[in-house]
């Protein structure tokens, strides 16, 4: 793979030609000499992602569903809480140049432990990328209804594959120039929503449905929806955040761990729910195409494309660890972004947004009790109690395969905040479900801790570890 620095032909210890890895690091440190990038340009990829539109279409479906002043209030619990667990895990990530699947490893889960977390991490990123592919097929559809569903889903499911395909510094090029083109179309929607005449008469803040109050049972669905996808964007930065300059350490976590946190929840929320209201319609799909006509099918694409380039990068880092660390199958990243793409085409084909619903609860309770499980190891474990080494080892010669601390505490969270999320303790608990079940994973993470005594977290302590990536 290419170093980002300039890349010499060396061979590794695996005999992989480094200039042949293409600035991914999926299974190993980003050396601190590989740390070059400036927090300008990695804001810049992660805005790939918070720009969504599904973000959007959130903030619809809550403001249409339950209110507009309920969707804004559970859009500012998202950003806060989606905020602070990004910064905690973008300190981490940039400190040690580690993403969340190795931090994972020496942070409370042990090398085969962190495995199943990477593979359930990458089964996410294969989910998002069928629903963003499928968005993107059912627009064209909607306007060129000659034109097959399912060949357009294998169509949009093919074109990321070579937008992928040489890693961190081929995203930043993408995202940087679609970026112009993404605000103006987004500017000219505004801009002709205002002549149109609005479905709801009023200002779009007084809005609510029949039957409906702010607060209260609304704002809780409301609060229960966002939970789904507060995990997934807290822990998505670490892919990028382990690329930040040592320089521009303070205002790379700031910026890298909070800016996207703050687009995708707040502003496009608020973007949603304007749209939403005014047109009367939940599914931006179909708002953009009746304001735009052809330009709303192009936005959509492109909105579409630059998040799903993102997700099949996570996606290809994390299967790459987890086949890795389980078969030492180790065919390089390249081979995870076609796979990663072709699995995403068979979801599509197979109608996962059908089963929409159901998958982002689990996805939610998961990502956010891993999440918890992390920042706790880091702040409390290491940090406090002084358990473990007070940094985070990735290399499996230290790591026992597993560490109860970090499995026993997500396997518990996760099935008890999935039965809450179902329903079977209460309505309350079932919209804060995986707010309660990250909060049973931190509880969890400190009590195994103490009751183990550190003894799985590592065989031995190495004496290699620079003291800037020290924990305490």
């Amino acid at each position: 793979m290419a170093e980002i620095s300039k890349p010499t032909v060396t061979m590794d210890d695996d005999g992989i030609s480094k200039e042949k890895k293409k600035d991914d690091f999926a299974l190993e440190k980003v050396p601190l000499e590989g740390r070059t990038m400036g927090w300008k340009s990695i804001t810049n990829v992660t805005l790939g992602v918070a720009t969504a539109m599904l973000f959007i279409q959130m903030g619809s479906l809550m403001a249409v569903s339950f209110g507009a002043v309920n969707a804004l209030l559970a859009e500012i619990y998202a950003t806060i809480v989606a905020g602070a667990l990004g910064i905690g895990i973008c300190y981490f990530s940039a400190k040690s140049g580690l993403n969340v699947n190795l931090l994972a490893r020496g942070g409370g889960f042990g090398y085969l432990g962190a495995s199943i977390t990477s593979l359930i991490y990458a089964l996410n990123f294969i989910m998002y990328c069928a629903i963003e592919g499928a968005i993107m097929a059912f627009a064209v559809h909607e306007y060129l209804p000659f034109i097959p569903i399912w060949l357009l889903m294998v169509i949009f499911g093919l074109l990321v594959i070579p937008l992928n395909w040489f890693g961190i510094k081929q995203l930043d090029k993408l995202q940087k120039w679609s970026m112009p083109i993404f605000i103006v179309l987004l500017a000219a929607a505004f801009i002709l929503a205002l002549k149109m005449t609005p479905k709801f008469v009023g200002s779009v803040w007084t809005y609510l449905p029949e039957g409906a109050q702010v607060g209260g049972a609304g704002l809780l669905a409301c609060i229960g929806i966002m939970n789904g996808l507060v995990g997934i964007m807290a822990l998505l930065v670490s892919d990028y955040a382990r690329f930040i300059k040592k320089e521009e350490f303070k205002i790379g976590v700031f910026a890298v761990g909070f800016i996207p946190q703050l687009v995708c929840f707040l502003i496009m929320g608020i973007i949603g729910i304007w749209f939403g209201v005014r047109m009367a319609e939940e599914n931006p799909g179909v708002f953009f195409v009746q304001i735009l006509g052809v330009g709303g099918a192009l936005f959509t694409i492109l909105t579409q494309l630059r998040i799903n380039i993102t997700n099949l990068y996570s996606g290809s880092l994390s299967l790459a660890n987890f086949f890795e660390n389980i078969f030492k199958f180790k065919p390089g990243r390249p081979f995870w972004v076609v796979f990663t793409s072709i699995a995403a085409i068979v979801l599509m084909l197979g109608g996962v947004m059908d089963h929409l619903g159901s998958l982002l609860t689990f996805q939610g309770v998961f990502l956010l009790s891993w999440g918890a499980i992390l920042v706790c190891d880091a702040l409390v474990v290491k940090r406090l109690l002084k358990i473990g080494p007070n940094y985070f080892e990735h290399r499996q010669e230290y790591l026992y395969a597993w560490n109860p601390v970090g499995v026993v505490s997500l396997i518990i969270s996760s099935v008890v905040g999935s039965i809450a999320a179902f329903g079977y303790l209460g309505a309350f608990l079932q919209n804060v479900a995986a707010f309660f079940a990250a909060i049973l994973a931190f509880v969890l993470t400190i009590v195994l801790a103490v009751a183990t005594k550190g003894k799985y977290y590592s065989k031995k302590e190495a004496n290699d570890v620079p003291a800037n990536e020290f924990i305490v």
